[in-house]
């Protein structure tokens, strides 16, 4: 499993304190790609320690060899002393609709949810063992989300189920099963998107499940995989109006009020794509970047390479006029560095 020290690695810190503004900033970029070979522009940023994670889909490769092709070609870029570390790639390999690599797990959340809790455990063993011959490091999963009435996330059968503590059972035994083979997890998509009847895949989404009820229900899944050790949490892009009028990724209130002060999350905060139709009324790439990463996301996944390229251009600006705090900064790259190295570790045993 993973563990995240109380005092961050050395070499953690002290990559974060010698990193320049444009490395603080591309290492919290989770960049995305088009095709089966990394664009230049992508490798160059590798080269200079300005990208430390990527994320691949369907369109980049279509077989286990294929992308372990692509992880080896950009686990060879070679990278500046201290910024180093093997780089964070990663799916989505949830199961059911949405499962890039080829292979386990087969069945949906709403199936595992149906079975033992043994079953998860065996799928999320499996789908390690998938994702570790494919070179891959981390899966943005599980969903964790309940399946309330009219919930998208149910319809699409992401869900593994209404109940937060079989929903947590269910989750953690697959989340145990990937971290048996060194693959980091993301539990998603905070607070709890049960609510919503739309996905933010296609535009704005407000949630409108009371304070009361995420906390006593729709947050219990992240409690539970907080505490058995979650690397990761994803916050979710949709606006929640329990905290105010500011997409969830984008907010304080939800990601350090609510997940890291409440939940005492101390682990990597990701965010869901960000190059969303459902942040186009908050404004510019730029600005939606600077908001993230103002609220304490640490990655921050854009799916387009130049819409990501963008953002990293503006928190690089950012943090040379103050707007973004430089040892936040810091502190966001020593978690996401140790994780990488944590990952590494784990999957070289």
């Amino acid at each position: 499993m993973f563990s995240l020290a109380a005092d961050p690695p050395m070499r953690a810190a002290t990559a974060a304190q010698i990193a320049t503004d444009r490395q603080l900033a591309g290492q919290r970029l989770v960049y995305g790609f088009s095709g089966p070979t990394p664009p230049d522009a992508l490798v160059e940023a590798i080269g200079r320690g300005e990208a430390g994670a990527v994320i691949l889909f369907s369109g980049n490769a279509t077989t286990v060899a294929g992308f372990a092709r692509i992880a080896t070609v950009l686990q060879a870029i070679p990278r500046p002393a201290g910024l180093d570390a093997p780089l964070l790639i990663s799916v989505d390999q949830e199961g059911g609709i949405v499962r890039r690599v080829p292979g386990p797990p087969t069945v949906s959340a709403r199936q595992l949810g149906q079975q033992d809790v043994i079953a998860s455990t065996s799928a999320g063993r499996a789908t390690g063992r998938l994702l570790c011959r494919a070179g891959l490091g981390a899966t943005m999963a599980p969903v964790v989300d309940l399946a309330r009435p009219n919930s998208i996330i149910a319809t699409q059968t992401r869900s593994f189920g209404r109940n937060p503590s079989a929903v947590a059972a269910r989750a953690g035994a697959f989340s145990a099963g990937l971290g048996a083979y060194g693959v980091a997890w993301a539990p998603k998509h905070f607070p709890g998107f049960g609510g919503a009847t739309e996905t933010t895949d296609e535009r704005p989404v407000t949630v409108r499940t009371p304070l009361a009820s995420l906390r006593a229900q729709d947050e219990i899944p992240y409690a539970k995989l907080i505490a058995a050790g979650a690397p990761m949490v994803m916050v979710a892009t949709g606006r929640f109006t329990a905290f105010g009028s500011s997409p969830a990724a984008l907010n304080r209130r939800v990601v350090v009020g609510e997940l890291r002060r409440r939940l005492g999350f101390e682990g990597v905060v990701v965010t869901d794509a960000l190059d969303t139709p459902a942040l186009a009324p908050v404004g510019t790439d730029a600005t939606v970047a600077v908001r993230a990463a103002r609220a304490d996301a640490d990655l921050l996944i854009f799916t387009s390479l130049d819409r990501g390229r963008v953002a990293a251009d503006a928190i690089t600006d950012a943090l040379a006029d103050g707007t973004i705090d430089r040892d936040a900064a810091q502190g966001s790259l020593v978690r996401t560095l140790t994780m990488r190295w944590n990952i590494a570790q784990a999957q070289a045993n």
